[in-house]
């Protein structure tokens, strides 16, 4: 997963300033068809909705919002040299980040391709409103002209020499990490007086600031004490083996519990809240059912559901159950039923590890919409590109990602701000996308967004087609099951332990699902016989012919419903029976029993006590159970917004496009006073103009006059306040204010 700002073609060639370039928009116009697709690959943003021409780029590149959002996507070597050159400029930036001019090169013409800097007369410069997202770079203070104060750095070392212990002291702790200190207590105000009497620092209110030009005097002229030094990999390694092994365990473990999932709410589906989510109660009973913590459930349920496979149900009372969706995911190889688990998890937007926390409306449920956190699924991403660009199987332990993180996100992660990494590998272990700690195969190819399929299919252990059934009702599968026999032992038996291997014990209950299902009794046996590497055992053959024997004496209709036996004698046990007499049964014959409920609850209830009856349809025959299951509809929860990249041909079908509008926009402006004027929002209008006022140039504007007539004009703008900008028109001397509101476009002269 490669930074795109390291894909820039003019790396090659190094830009080096040219005198034509007298803002970004010349710079811009100036570049080559490939370096104008790299920009527009670089930041995406810039092309939704598609600029009108090349000025109108250049307007959207120099936004406060734009440029915030390229900012944030800086690696921290990115982000040091571009404030570097804003603190000393292009020229003294290697010295001042300890690196050599061949290391800052690259970095500088990266920064370049995204437009944050351009080739002025003088040398490459910061584009508009770089200066105020960084008012701290390298957490050095504001310039001493800002302060209002004259600039000492010249005296600041001999200065610093002559401070008493304390004020030296407080002079380094405050050195790298913020240029602001507040005064509490009579000692500390004599330490910042003498400070202050040094010329090292100017007072402020409670306290004091270090200007720019003295912090880095003091710092040795250095912005970073560690340059550019990325951190370093582990050197630890796992053999593939191990790693690869133990993710397959972990993808088996998860299969299991989404199907142990599906068949819970199968059966018992939860009611869904009013609020959206999942009860408490509820999750705990998911947690029990999957053997697991409520840590792991809530993960179980929020990837279940982010892969649309559980959802609610559309019925007035709305309960959670299983899609239409998981059917076929069901029916997959155990392979891609995890990639549409694992693809899920990369590029959903829901964090399970918020189930459970306090929220804004008290805890946070599973499965509501406050477990969605929008950062997320860039963390995920984040921590899989950590992941990838380490060596291969080198175990990569949290300290080491969470400090690659807050390298490659400095903007977005600074000091304080929880990565999150931990809860992100913890859910990386438990989909078998790492093991031991590092990448699997099939992780790798998650990661990259090749065939994670095919690389799992390659690391899970190959499949048995056998068991050994023991006389105490159990069975043991030594390892994973082929699919058919594993289906067949998920419905015959129950789990009882999973591990190496795992054991299912055979019972009444699990005997009668499979008769349920219209299997019969001896194909059952058949099976069983065919699979078991042992001989049956004969307390097994007695069980399934004991339960086979009554499955079906009683048949529940609808009638009310009706209940019917040729086997007077159990009728007459069910009316009797005192444990029913909810279900009002009556007897009509002597063969036959009625009841007003409904054949549903009929059903369920007799079960619970002890019998094994069936539901038959109009025509006596039997309808068998299990066939037919409850489902939600088809609903994949929302993705969130993605800012999708931009391919080579839409790049370079767009750059075409710009060239065409920019060279009738040429065409037309030469015929008339001036450039085209593309119309621009009041908070872009209000940037050009600043930057105009910043760099003393003028600018074409384009207004609505009092008759409400659009009008142009060369405008050279003196001051921007208050929602009015204010200078001169052309030559004249005359004095004009010009209403934000009322500027439609702006463009440089």
């Amino acid at each position: 997963m490669p930074h795109i700002l390291g894909q820039c073609r003019a790396c090659a060639d190094y830009p080096w300033p040219v005198a034509h370039a007298r803002s970004l928009a010349d710079d811009i116009r100036a570049r080559s068809d490939a370096q104008l697709a790299d920009l527009l690959r670089a930041r995406p943003d810039l092309v939704r909705p598609a600029p009108a021409d090349l000025g109108a780029l250049a307007s959207r590149a120099a936004t406060v919002s734009s440029t915030r959002r390229a900012l944030e996507s800086l690696r921290a070597d990115e982000l040091r040299v571009l404030e570097a050159v804003v603190v000393v400029g292009a020229d003294g930036a290697a010295a001042a980040l300890g690196a050599s001019a061949r290391a800052v090169k690259p970095l500088l013409t990266s920064l370049w391709a995204a437009a944050l800097l351009w080739r002025s007369p003088d040398g490459l410069r910061p584009s508009r409103g770089i200066s105020d997202l960084l008012a701290q770079p390298a957490r050095l203070g504001p310039t001493a002209a800002s302060l209002g104060a004259p600039d000492r750095s010249a005296d600041a070392a001999d200065a610093y020499g002559r401070l008493s212990q304390p004020a030296r002291t407080a002079v380094d702790r405050l050195l790298w990490v913020y240029p602001r200190a507040t005064l509490d207590g009579a000692a500390t105000r004599a330490v910042g007086d003498e400070i202050i009497a040094a010329g090292l620092a100017v007072a402020i209110d409670g306290g004091f600031i270090v200007p720019r030009e003295v912090g880095l005097v003091l710092r040795g002229g250095r912005l970073y004490q560690d340059g550019l030094t990325a951190p370093t990999a582990p050197a630890a390694r796992w053999s593939a083996d191990d790693v690869n092994s133990a993710a397959a365990a972990e993808v088996l473990e998860l299969l299991w519990r989404v199907e142990e999932l599906a068949h819970l709410w199968e059966h018992n589906s939860p009611r869904l809240l009013r609020s959206g989510g999942l009860s408490v109660r509820d999750h705990r009973a998911v947690a029990t059912a999957l053997d697991a913590d409520l840590e792991l459930a809530a993960f179980v349920l929020e990837i279940a559901y982010a892969a649309g496979l559980v959802g609610p149900s559309d019925d007035f009372e709305a309960t959670w159950l299983p899609t239409r969706a998981y059917d076929e995911w069901a029916a997959a190889d155990p392979a891609e039923r995890w990639q549409t688990l694992a693809v899920a998890w990369r590029d959903t937007t829901r964090a399970p590890s918020r189930a459970g926390a306090p929220g804004e409306r008290g805890v946070i449920n599973v499965l509501s919409d406050d477990v969605a956190w929008p950062f997320m699924r860039q963390r995920r991403h984040d921590i899989l590109s950590v992941l990838y660009d380490a060596p291969e199987f080198a175990s990569a332990d949290i300290e080491y990602v969470d400090s690659a993180l807050r390298w490659r996100r400095p903007m977005r992660l600074q000091e304080g701000v929880p990565t999150h990494a931990a809860e992100v590998l913890r859910e990386a272990a438990w989909l078998g996308i790492t093991g031991r700690g590092t990448l699997s195969a099939p992780g790798r190819a998650i990661a990259d967004g090749s065939d994670a399929a095919a690389a799992m299919a390659a690391t899970l252990p190959e499949p048995i087609d056998h068991v050994l059934v023991q006389a105490d009702l159990t069975a043991v599968a030594p390892g994973p099951l082929t699919e058919d026999l594993r289906r067949l032992m998920q419905l015959a038996a129950v789990v009882e332990s999973r591990g190496g291997a795992t054991v299912y014990r055979f019972t009444e209950t699990s005997i009668r699902q499979v008769l349920d299902t219209g299997l019969p009794a001896a194909q059952l046996l058949e099976s069983l016989s065919r699979a078991s590497r042992t001989p049956l055992p004969q307390p097994l053959e007695y069980l399934i012919a004991d339960v086979a024997r009554r499955h079906g004496q009683t048949r529940i209709g609808a009638a009310g419903c009706y209940l019917r036996n040729d086997d007077t004698g159990a009728l007459d046990a069910l009316v009797a029976d005192r444990s029913l007499s909810p279900l009002q049964l009556h007897k009509i014959a002597p063969t036959v029993v009625v009841s007003p409920a409904h054949p549903g609850t009929v059903l369920e209830m007799i079960r619970q006590h002890g019998y094994s009856p069936v539901v038959e349809g109009p025509d006596g025959h039997i309808v068998h159970a299990g066939r037919e299951h409850p489902r939600a509809p088809n609903l994949r929860p929302s993705p969130g917004i993605q800012l999708a990249r931009v391919d080579e041909g839409v790049a370079a079908a767009l750059v075409a496009r710009l060239r065409v509008n920019e060279s009738r926009a040429a065409a037309t402006a030469s015929e008339r006073e001036g450039p085209r004027i593309p119309e621009t929002d009041p908070t872009e209008t209000m940037n050009l103009l600043q930057d105009a006022v910043g760099e003393g140039l003028p600018v074409w504007i384009g207004y609505v006059d009092s008759d409400g007539e659009p009008r142009r004009a060369l405008f050279r703008p003196n001051r921007v306040e208050g929602g009015r900008a204010i200078g001169s028109i052309g030559d004249s001397q005359q004095t004009r204010t010009f209403v934000i509101h009322r500027i439609s476009g702006v463009v440089p002269a």
